[in-house]
């Protein structure tokens, strides 16, 4: 007889499940390397990677674009966990940078600038997307009032100080950390108030001056 309160067994439709998730997350992390190097790259360069065959990456993605728009929501869903994760933090500067630091550190704006036009984006990535600014510009907000972010400094400068970081890449994953973070030192002491600082050259970037590279290239 069999026992009403014991828990569900695993079976082979476990396992299956389990093994699909791996072939997954394979299949992505090839597909970040691949794209990161060549956002042009065949979908077949993702499976030659990845050590699968072209079939079983059909399975999960209907094709290059779908495996694009994955990769880049799943940067834009990050960006969002690492600024709410921040907003406990009492001290505002210490919530800005240490944002900041965790972005860079995900490196989600490597692929976000090289595969922006590549696709078209859904109506939830237009969400999260409203959402990450809608953070980003709290984040600033509060380091404005705090005293310790320049007062010139907008909410837009964030997304070029996190691309000139992305920007920093060299064979060595350990090392490519190690320089971005120092190049993040760096700038944060420009967005720092200063006894002596010059007010910033130029217009400020204005919302939306970006959101022409979203625009899908044919």
């Amino acid at each position: 007889m069999s026992n009403p309160t014991a828990g569900p067994v695993a079976g082979p439709l476990a396992g299956r499940r389990a093994q699909a998730a791996r072939n997954d997350e394979v299949i992505l992390e090839a597909a970040r390397a691949v794209f990161l190097a060549d956002p042009k790259a065949p979908i077949a360069a993702v499976a030659e990677r990845a050590g699968v065959g072209i079939s079983a990456l059909y399975r999960r993605y209907a094709g290059k674009e779908d495996l694009l728009r994955r990769l880049c929501h799943d940067g834009l869903r990050r960006y969002v966990a690492e600024a709410e994760a921040v907003l406990a933090e009492p001290d505002p500067w210490r919530a800005l940078t240490g944002f900041l630091a965790r972005v860079v550190d995900a490196d989600v704006h490597s692929l976000t600038v090289h595969l922006a036009g590549t696709f078209t984006p859904t109506e939830e990535m237009g969400r999260d997307a409203v959402r990450a600014n809608e953070l980003a510009a709290e984040l600033v907000e509060r380091a404005h009032a705090g005293g310790r972010l320049r007062p010139d400094v907008v909410v837009q400068d964030l997304g070029l100080l996190l691309e000139a970081c992305a920007a920093v890449r060299v064979p060595d994953p350990d090392r490519t950390r190690q320089l971005r973070r120092r190049q993040l030192a760096v700038l944060l002491a420009g967005l720092s108030v200063g006894a002596d600082a010059e007010p910033l050259p130029g217009p400020p970037p204005a919302a939306g001056e970006f959101d022409w590279r979203w625009r899908r290239r044919e």
